[in-house]
């Protein structure tokens, strides 16, 4: 009976192995994904320099949370809409540009990826005024890729009193 249990337990663990494996997607969609994924990032930058709240507030899942710094996280496209607004209009008004660097690193895995990445903020000048990072987390709806999650953050120390 031990030894029928025990073939049982390693047969599972194959099957569950290859089950996860079969999640993988293949080499050639893997890199598809990764395009894609870096893409929505890509159309994020692009919407925020505009000043077009209505594309960079589609690039969200429906159930998305933001988490930018200094303000609580926005949850679902109305608060994102409503943040997002708050936070372009600051960079306006400050002549500030938010500057991506296009080296990033983008994991995939079936329905969900990941993006991390990096950036610059320039003044009117263009005079480097802040650097910071970014996390994105995706999901596949409806064939393409939307942002889940959105975290960014400064590199520079928080200052006192903030």
């Amino acid at each position: 009976m031990k030894g029928r249990w025990s073939i049982a337990v390693v047969a599972g663990c194959c099957l569950a192995l290859f089950a996860l494996l079969g999640n993988q997607p293949a080499p050639n969609d893997r890199a598809a994904d990764e395009a894609a994924v870096r893409a929505v990032n890509q159309e994020w930058f692009k919407a925020y320099a505009a000043g077009n709240i209505d594309a960079l507030v589609a690039l969200y899942a429906d159930d998305a949370v933001v988490s930018n710094p200094g303000v609580p996280s926005s949850r679902g496209h109305d608060a994102i809409r409503k943040t997002m607004e708050r936070d372009m209009a600051d960079s306006r008004t400050h002549g500030t540009k938010l500057n991506p660097n296009p080296a990033t690193e983008v994991g995939v895995t079936a329905d969900m990826a990941w993006e991390w990445g990096t950036f610059t903020v320039t003044d009117k000048s263009g005079a480097t005024v802040d650097n910071g990072k970014y996390l994105s987390v995706f999901v596949r709806r409806d064939g393409g890729w939307v942002i889940l999650r959105d975290m960014w953050n400064s590199d520079a120390p928080m200052q006192a009193g903030k």
